[in-house]
């Protein structure tokens, strides 16, 4: 009887294994039947690129307010009724041109006492001078005595030298009368009053102001990593808002130190403006060209993008995509590329242009001729589409 159970259980293990391979074997031909084929992308010639080397010009840009350097301030320089004012903001004046009126009847009045002051001191001296000169006749026939003929002299050189003072006095009335006329210090164009007619003004305060056009400056920042390729009397272009096409201009100075709290340098820009076409306070930024000697293999600046802090770029190596990262360098907006200086071969074939869904390993190949759009075509489409 054991025998014949042991027998049994044996049978029942072999029958139990068999069981389990067939089970096993058909549920592995149903999964290869559900598995769908992995789809190949494809790329056109258009949408991939081979490196290439080429030279790339670096470009520095800053931009500020324009500003007119030569601009000076006009001051009462009396106190005084304002008693007209020939002139309106936006008018041209030239230099040493009358620009209003001050009444100055303090400083005449006292410019006319000072003047009688004058007269009087002259009196003075010359009868000091006739009464020294009879004196040194006394004193020659001994009718006078030493010490008399030193007094007459002493009291001829206080008048003169009260002469002296009172003509000071004088001259020093009439430069503030001439001070106090309000003339244009410079050439140029009337920028802003302060001030109307009528109105009662006190020593230097602030009237107007005169603006020189003919010369205009523009002071923008520039970082401490680009300043060392600058220098003063280096030519650039300017483009200041509203004006259809750049103008030339100069870099006139570089500050010592950078702006606090920065990494900045100022730099500023002469620009000429002979014809006065553009004004104070006008957006402007300034481009400067540095020509680059060097060859560097460089990809469209759309090829390479970004995650994690990394630049990356696709390539098709081998009948598959490889996400390669890479390190870039300097690059060129306005001829779209970018130097990679590591991470790239001349000889690798990188996609041009930004894809999503894209995937490591991927299978993909490039085909002369967008294929027509089959259900295999249209997966690919949708695995990799453009990014917008």
């Amino acid at each position: 009887m054991r025998k014949q159970w042991l027998v049994g259980a044996g049978v029942a293990i072999i029958v139990a294994a068999v069981a389990l391979a067939v089970v096993s074997r058909a549920k592995s031909s149903n999964d290869s039947k559900d598995k769908k084929p992995e789809v190949t992308l494809e790329f056109t010639p258009a949408e991939v690129v081979q490196p290439v080397l080429a030279a790339l010009p670096e470009r520095i840009e800053f931009s500020g307010s324009l500003m007119a350097p030569r601009t000076a301030v006009v001051r009462a320089k009396a106190s005084g009724t304002l008693l007209a004012l020939s002139v309106a903001e936006g008018q041209r004046v030239k230099a040493g041109q009358q620009l209003g009126v001050i009444d100055l009847a303090d400083l005449q009045s006292r410019a006319a006492e000072r003047s009688a002051g004058v007269e009087s001191a002259q009196a003075r001296v010359v009868e000091a001078e006739r009464a020294h000169t009879a004196n040194e006749g006394l004193a020659n026939q001994k009718f006078i005595s030493a010490n008399a003929l030193e007094s007459s002299r002493a009291t001829l050189e206080t008048a003169r030298a009260q002469l002296k003072s009172t003509q000071a006095a004088l001259a020093t009335s009439k430069l503030g009368i001439r001070e106090a006329a309000l003339t244009a210090p410079i050439s140029g164009v009337i920028g802003r009053r302060n001030v109307l007619p009528g109105e009662k003004v006190s020593a230097e305060q602030e009237l107007m102001t005169v603006v020189d056009l003919s010369v205009l400056e523009l002071a923008g920042v520039v970082g401490t990593h680009q300043v060392s390729a600058l220098k003063p009397g280096q030519a650039l272009s300017v483009r200041v808002e509203g004006s259809a096409a750049p103008v030339k201009g100069r870099i006139d100075r570089i500050a010592p130190s950078a702006e606090p709290g920065t990494r900045g340098i100022r730099a500023v820009v002469v620009l000429a403006n002979p014809d006065e076409a553009f004004r104070a306070g006008q957006y402007a930024s300034a481009v400067v060209m540095l020509e680059d000697a060097a060859q560097r293999l460089t990809v469209p600046i759309a090829s390479v993008g970004q995650a994690s802090g990394q630049d990356y770029v696709w390539t098709v190596e081998k009948g598959a995509l490889v996400r390669r990262i890479v390190i870039t360098g300097r690059r060129d907006s306005v001829g779209g590329r970018v130097e990679v200086t590591q991470g790239l071969t001349p000889e690798l074939q990188v996609l041009s242009a930004r894809f999503d869904s894209l995937k490591e390993g991927a299978p993909a190949k490039i085909v002369a001729k967008a294929a027509a759009p089959t259900a295999p075509a249209a997966s690919a489409s949708a695995a990799a589409t453009k990014a917008s």
